[in-house]
């Protein structure tokens, strides 16, 4: 994503690991057989310094995520925290975003949205319900998910509709009910032009996949077509860009494609790539022409920058570091700092002076042509 242009993505959808302390993978002749992901977090020093390098340009994240009541907790939200910066630079100002969680986590990440997206930008908090095979032991079943709506002002929003209840439909005789105005007051009658129909509420009835679905693929954690469908047509137009940070078996981009939306699906498993080419062709009959990239592509709305160890740039990092490594805080001269990238080149930094910050030779030899967050944590282990 740090390739990316901002504000190019018309809405992102994305479905991560939940923390559920559980490691998945996909049965041995399935069609996703060899996709796998482990969701069991470790605190490391890693996850240390990116909490720390947060503080700095996003205090209120900073502050949820020393909240958080585990190590475990504190490393999930932290992977998570990195991504939906970038996630909220991509996004267009008529862009959405929908976080597919469940309870075990959706309370800290609603905080985290909150810190990232702002507060007054929270929409709804949906809740997937479904049945399913499940034993009660001492509690109610769970049987929801959670998605968190964010978007702004000026977003895209199509109304959807669902059935009315039985005793709507009866009272209605299957046709919709209309407002009209007789002498000043406000009475309901039939619309016998159109049926009944609902605006729909943010609690949705979608059936999860039974193990016979055309669509099942046998990825562990795969979400029905019919969950996706409604998002994309409610938050995108035809023609816009969706995106799944997260996409796993490709669900996100089949719906995208059957509702004429242009769409980028990110995983890190190179399966994600054959599944997509697979279901567009055995869901859709389509010969995938899409770009299956494996390299981080290269921002093209900064203009043209000056070198980035330009004596410019210098100069102002300088001042505005007042003379001190960015790295271990000691204060040096001019001519024994030197330029640096915060998020190295290979990994999608750039050379605008945003991503740029003034080492001194010590801390730039460790940090070498990795992120600051490794040489963060080094320079804790030797203190």
């Amino acid at each position: 994503m740090r390739g990316m242009n901002s504000a190019c993505v018309d809405l992102i959808y994305l479905d991560p690991p939940f923390n559920s302390k559980a490691n998945y993978a996909a049965p041995i002749g399935s069609k996703a057989a060899g996709a796998a992901f482990k969701d069991t977090w470790t605190l490391t020093d890693l996850d240390v310094a990116w909490i720390n390098l947060i503080e700095a340009k996003h205090p209120a994240l900073y502050r949820v995520l020393l909240a958080a009541m585990t190590d475990s907790d504190k490393s999930y939200l932290a992977y998570m925290a990195v991504r939906l910066i970038e996630m909220r630079r991509i996004l267009k100002p008529t862009g959405s975003v929908y976080l597919h969680c469940d309870p075990t986590m959706s309370h800290y990440l609603k905080l985290v949205m909150d810190a990232i997206f702002g507060r007054r930008n929270f929409r709804n908090e949906i809740a997937w319900c479904y049945r399913k095979w499940s034993v009660a032991a001492g509690q109610f079943v769970r049987n929801h998910d959670v998605m968190l709506f964010y978007a702004g002002d000026e977003r895209t929003f199509n109304p959807q509709f669902v059935e009315p209840s039985a005793g709507t439909r009866k009272r209605w005789k299957g046709q919709r009910q209309q407002a009209v105005f007789v002498d000043g007051v406000r009475q309901a009658r039939a619309s016998y032009d159109s049926k009944a129909r609902s605006p729909c509420p943010d609690w949705w009835e979608i059936s999860v996949l039974n193990p016979n679905a055309k669509e099942r693929v046998g990825y562990p954690t795969q979400k029905p077509l019919a969950l996706l469908d409604r998002i994309i047509r409610a938050s995108s137009d035809e023609g816009g860009i969706v995106l799944d940070p997260f996409c796993g078996c490709a669900t996100a981009c089949i719906a995208a494609e059957q509702n004429q939306r242009q769409w980028l699906g990110i995983d890190v498993s190179p399966k994600a790539a054959e599944l997509v080419q697979s279901r567009m062709r055995d869901e859709l009959g389509l010969f995938y022409q899409g770009a299956h990239r494996t390299d981080i592509p290269q921002r093209t709305d900064i203009g043209k920058l000056i070198p980035y160890n330009d004596a410019k740039n210098k100069r102002k990092l300088y001042g505005e570091q007042s003379g001190c490594c960015a790295g271990c805080g000691e204060l040096f001269r001019a001519n024994n700092l030197e330029v640096d990238h915060i998020v190295p080149r290979a990994k999608g930094g750039t050379d605008h002076l945003s991503n740029l910050q003034l080492l001194c030779g010590h801390c730039n030899r460790v940090k070498g042509n990795r992120g600051m967050e490794y040489l963060k944590s080094k320079l804790q282990i030797a203190a």
